[in-house]
C-alpha cells in the first residue's frame, strides 16, 4: 500500500492512497486542473481512479468534486449529512451515501469511515486496510475521542492534522472568533493536542507519519517537532506534507 499527499492545508486538501489496481483518491480540495496535475505529477491518471471519498462539505475539502467526479465518471462515497449540505440533486448518479459507522469495500481496500468532532454536517475521517497494513487518515477535528483513539491504534502508516501553535494561535492575525472557531471543541488539533494523542496510540506498528493541515500563519514544521520530540514514534519516519507540494509517496509493507 502507498499514500501521498496532494496538497494539505487551509487552501486545499487531497490524499491519493493506492493498493494493487485500487486507487481512492480522500477529498478534492482542489479545482479540476490543479488535481489533475498533482495527480500527474505522482504518475498517476486521473481516468484511473476507483472512487473518491469525502471527509465533509468544507469548501478546501471539496472545491473540485464535482467537475473531477463527472469528467472522468469517478463515483463519490460520502456522509448523509455532507450530502445535504451541499444541496445535492438525490438523483445525482455518481453520489453515493455510506453510513458513517460501517466499513465497506472498494476494490482492494476495506474502508472504515470513523465520525469526528468538527464543525461540519456529518464529519468522518477514513481508515484503510489492504488485509495486512492499516492506513489512518485524520484531520479536521477539534479534539480527539474514545472512538478515535480506538480506530486508529496500531496503524502502518498515519497522516495526522497538527493544524496550530497555541501560542502563535492566540498572538496571530486571526481575528477573535476564528481563533475560537480553531481552537474549539469543533475545530483543529493544535501541536499538543495531536502529540498527546499520538502518545495514547498503539504506535508499535507505525512505519510512516505525515504531518498535514499544517497553518501557514499560526505554525511551523520545526516547532510541530520540538513538540513531537517528546513523544515516543519508535522507528517510524516523520514527513511534513505541505499546502503546495504535498509528500512524495509513502511506502508501507509487510514486516516480519
Amino acid at each position: 500500500m502507498r499514500f501521498a499527499s496532494l496538497g494539505s492545508g487551509s487552501k486545499g486538501n487531497s490524499t491519493i492512497i493506492v493498493s494493487g489496481a485500487t486507487s481512492v483518491l480522500l477529498d478534492c480540495g482542489f479545482g479540476i486542473r490543479s488535481t489533475c496535475a498533482r495527480l500527474l505529477a505522482r504518475d498517476v491518471a486521473p481516468e484511473t481512479i476507483t472512487a473518491i471519498l469525502i471527509t465533509h462539505e468544507h469548501s478546501d475539502h471539496w472545491k473540485g468534486v464535482e467537475a473531477l467526479s463527472a469528467k472522468f465518471d469517478i463515483p463519490v462515497y460520502l456522509s448523509a449529512g455532507c450530502f445535504k449540505a451541499r444541496k445535492l440533486s438525490p438523483g445525482s448518479k455518481h453520489f453515493h451515501i455510506i453510513d458513517s459507522h460501517t466499513a465497506f469495500n472498494l476494490g482492494e481496500l476495506t474502508v472504515t469511515p470513523v465520525p469526528v468532532p468538527h464543525d461540519a454536517r456529518e464529519p468522518i475521517q477514513y481508515m484503510f486496510s489492504d488485509g495486512n497494513l492499516r492506513l489512518g487518515i485524520l484531520t479536521d477535528l477539534g479534539h480527539y475521542t474514545p472512538h478515535v483513539l480506538s480506530s486508529y491504534s496500531k496503524c502502518h502508516g498515519l497522516l495526522l492534522e497538527s493544524n496550530y501553535d497555541e501560542e502563535m494561535l492566540a498572538n496571530g492575525p486571526y481575528p477573535q472568533f476564528l481563533k475560537e472557531r480553531v481552537s474549539g471543541l469543533f475545530g483543529h488539533l493544535s501541536n499538543r493536542q495531536a502529540s498527546e494523542l499520538l502518545g495514547r496510540l498503539d504506535l508499535t506498528q507505525l512505519q510512516t507519519l505525515v504531518l498535514g493541515h499544517i497553518s501557514d500563519k499560526n505554525n511551523h514544521p520545526d516547532i510541530i517537532a520540538e513538540v513531537l520530540s517528546k513523544t515516543d514514534l519508535g522507528a517510524a519516519t516523520i514527513v511534513f506534507a505541505g499546502q503546495e507540494e504535498g509528500s512524495d509517496w509513502q511506502y508501507l509493507e509487510c514486516r516480519s
